[in-house]
């Protein structure tokens, strides 16, 4: 998929696609923090059919709903000839809210291995330990279904 970038002077940074149907979606990223979802008419790639403001957490809410199934799907499809091994997404509780990967002690006391963490629309692709979570990331986590039960606990209640 060929994403375009075009800087809008004064006004931000332009991003979009163009769709099998000819539409172009994409997302408007202003200079003061706003952030738009756009839709170009089919017959004009500069015209723009809808606009959507979003807020920084709608954006990234958004985004997670788009990029984490994705991701998961794609370990998923990578690991079918793997049995015992499954790919889940684990949303991170309060208890771990601004403390790092290390503190969970995951891989040590499940057997988990946490491959990608979901933040705001960003994916921050195998994090260290010293990586700093926040309540609602969602962490794309490898392991058995055993494994993965005991890590959602853990995520849940610390």
């Amino acid at each position: 998929m060929n994403v375009e970038v075009t800087p809008l002077p004064g006004i931000g940074v332009r991003k979009d696609f163009a769709l099998r149907g000819g539409r172009r979606v994409g997302v408007v990223t202003h200079r003061d923090g706003k952030i738009e979802l756009i839709i170009s008419k089919s017959d004009d790639p500069d015209a723009c059919l809808a606009e959507l403001p979003l807020t920084t957490d709608e954006a990234g809410a958004l985004a997670n709903l788009l990029g984490a199934p994705q991701l998961v799907a794609q370990l998923t499809d990578e690991q079918r000839e793997l049995p015992g091994l499954h790919t889940r997404q684990i949303p991170v509780g309060p208890p771990f809210d601004g403390r790092t990967l290390g503190d969970t002690a995951l891989r040590t006391r499940t057997g988990v291995s946490v491959v990608a963490v979901m933040r705001a629309g960003q994916v921050h692709p195998s994090p260290t330990p010293d990586f700093t979570l926040t309540a609602g990331d969602l962490m794309v986590t490898v392991g058995t279904t055993e494994g993965l039960d005991n890590a959602v606990a853990i995520l849940k209640k610390g």
